[in-house]
């Protein structure tokens, strides 16, 4: 299937969307790192489109003394791929997550 042709505005606005949610997520995994939010109240919020297109992995490194180590080894443990994101856990996985980690 061919990539559809975008006019430049179309492409300034995907740009800025993007940018916008980087931004959004760089915020988040910050207050996550400063203890500021749970895990659980990120895991629940389920309607935030920055939550749900994160991957599981940059969640969990996200949380304090949690690097790429640690985080790999509970996503293995748990039985969660690597390219798994917040939106495509299940509810035994968030469960899971949450008695690990949260």
């Amino acid at each position: 299937m061919a990539l559809p042709k975008l006019t430049m505005q179309q492409k300034q606005q995907a740009l800025a969307k993007a940018q916008e949610m980087r931004a959004q997520r760089a915020s988040l995994r910050r207050r996550l790192k400063k203890g500021e939010l749970r895990l659980g109240d990120v895991l629940s919020d389920e309607n935030n489109e920055v939550v749900a297109r994160m991957k599981v992995s940059y969640l969990i490194q996200s949380l304090p003394q949690v690097g790429k180590v640690r985080a790999q080894q509970i996503m293995e443990e748990l039985g969660i791929h690597a390219s798994r994101r917040v939106k495509g856990l299940g509810k035994r996985q968030r469960s899971a997550l949450l008695e690990k980690l949260g």
